[in-house]
C-alpha cells in the first residue's frame, strides 16, 4: 500500500466538472492498492496517515498531526502509484491490485479513517477525477507499507 501525503491549504475533487469533495488545511491523500496488501495493511497505513507528524507545533517545527492541527484529509484513490518505472518508458502496472480488490481495500482503508476521524471526504474509485490543490510548503511524504 502506498500513500502519497501532500500537506495542502485547500484540495478538491471534481467529476464531470462537478465538485464531489474539497478540503481546507490538512492533507491530500494518494492512496493505491498493491497485490499484496491485505486489511492489515489498510490498518497501519490508516494509522499513519492520522498520526504522521507534518503541521508546524507552536515553534514552528513539525511535531503536530493533522488531527492535532484540526485539519481535514481528502483521500484519492490512485492506482498509478502502484506503477513499476524501473524500466522503459511505459509504467508497469503488474504490481497494482485487481480492480475489485483495490475498491474493497480502499473503501476499507476509507471506513477506518472516517471512524477514526470525522473531517474526512473521498474521491471516487476507478472515476476519471480532476485534482485541484495549493500544496502547503510544498510539503509532500511517500508513506509505503
Amino acid at each position: 500500500m502506498i500513500a502519497l501525503l501532500q500537506r495542502v491549504n485547500q484540495a478538491s475533487v471534481y467529476i464531470e466538472n462537478e465538485m464531489i469533495a474539497k478540503i481546507n488545511q490538512g492533507i491530500l491523500v494518494f492512496l493505491a492498492i498493491q497485490k499484496h496488501d491485505e486489511e492489515s495493511h489498510a490498518l497501519r497505513m490508516c494509522e499513519r496517515v492520522l498520526n504522521y507528524r507534518i503541521f508546524a507545533d507552536e515553534i514552528g517545527k513539525m511535531n503536530n498531526n493533522v488531527v492535532e492541527a484540526n485539519g481535514e484529509i481528502l483521500v484519492v484513490p490512485q492506482f498509478t502509484l502502484a506503477a513499476d518505472t524501473a524500466k522503459g518508458l511505459r509504467p508497469n502496472f503488474s504490481s497494482a491490485a485487481t480492480p475489485e480488490e483495490g475498491r474493497r481495500l480502499f473503501d476499507y482503508f476509507l471506513d477506518n479513517l472516517i471512524g477514526k476521524y470525522a473531517k474526512v471526504c473521498a474521491g471516487k474509485f476507478g472515476a476519471d477525477m480532476q485534482v485541484q490543490l495549493i500544496n502547503d510548503g510544498p510539503v509532500t511524504f511517500w508513506l509505503e507499507l
